[in-house]
């Protein structure tokens, strides 16, 4: 059985919100994160998994916001598993079309979220990606059922149909992690989007959470109409990361990446984010 995460501190609250960091860029982006839920007022753990490629002095910006700090192993998939989820051979099979992946993207730290069914010291953990914002408080998801995701909506309305694994909530169980892992490779298995395809596999039924709650960045120039700074309680930077230079859609993105730098830096974060202008219609 793999090994649970190994924590630098007890849990203090029966929920958390939980975090991945894979590489040093992840850790900007986790201070960033945590900012925002320290301002959002939560009264659940803040929780901080890394894998062995971020050192352990590389987190210190992290314990600020009081945050535990979990160090943890890729899953054991098998080498045919793992090869078949290389980054070269799975941007081949499954090319990236609407957007750029950074270069730090490694597809097989994506499948570490499932280790969210191992910290069975909670009831409920809300599982949030690094490279996100929380706006708003969002401590009512804890009372969601397992499994709720958002739509992976960024460009038209037929993507209501695809959930975005970059926020979602789960129940930690050990049986539902070991029953995760038995079914996640098997032979011939390809997960399309990692981990985001196989959840929607392993919940078909999954509950849908509104929008709001995951709100994509490519939503602020192709469907206008469905943004509101008003509404949104988080806002994920899909794709290309705030912290990147250069990158083709930096302009486009400018008001975004403005506000995320203020929680990255922590000053001159909009007092009120609900009134701040909208794009372009």
């Amino acid at each position: 059985m793999s090994d649970a995460p190994e924590f630098d501190q007890g849990a203090s609250s029966a929920r958390a919100y939980v975090t991945l960091v894979t590489n040093q860029d992840y850790v900007l982006g986790a201070t960033a994160l945590l900012r925002s839920l320290q301002r959002a007022r939560s009264s659940a753990d803040l929780v901080v998994l890394y894998t062995p490629g971020v050192r352990a002095e590389d987190l210190e910006p992290l314990r600020a916001f009081g945050a535990r700090l979990g160090r943890c192993d890729r899953l054991p998939t098998s080498p045919a598993f793992n090869k078949r989820h290389e980054r070269g051979r799975l941007h081949k099979a499954a090319p990236f079309t609407k957007g750029g992946k950074p270069v730090f993207h490694t597809p097989l730290d994506n499948f570490v979220k499932l280790r969210l069914w191992q910290l069975t010291e909670y009831e409920k953990v809300v599982f949030i990606d690094a490279d996100a914002l929380v706006l708003k408080n969002c401590d009512k998801l804890f009372d969601y059922p397992e499994f709720c995701a958002a739509p992976n909506v960024y460009e038209t309305l037929g993507d209501f149909h695809r959930l975005n694994s970059g926020v979602f909530t789960a129940a930690p169980n050990e049986v539902t992690f070991r029953d995760m892992l038995a079914r996640l490779d098997q032979p011939e298995s390809f997960w399309r989007r990692t981990d985001q395809t196989f959840l929607e596999h392993y919940f078909p039924d999954w509950h849908g959470l509104p929008v709001f709650y995951n709100m994509l960045q490519y939503v602020w120039f192709n469907l206008p109409d469905l943004w509101s700074w008003q509404q949104i309680h988080i806002l994920h930077f899909q794709y290309e990361k705030p912290w990147q230079t250069d990158h083709p859609k930096q302009e486009m993105l400018r008001p975004l990446i403005d506000l995320w730098q203020a929680f990255a830096d922590g000053t001159d974060i909009p007092a009120d984010i609900g009134r701040l202008p909208g794009p372009e219609r």
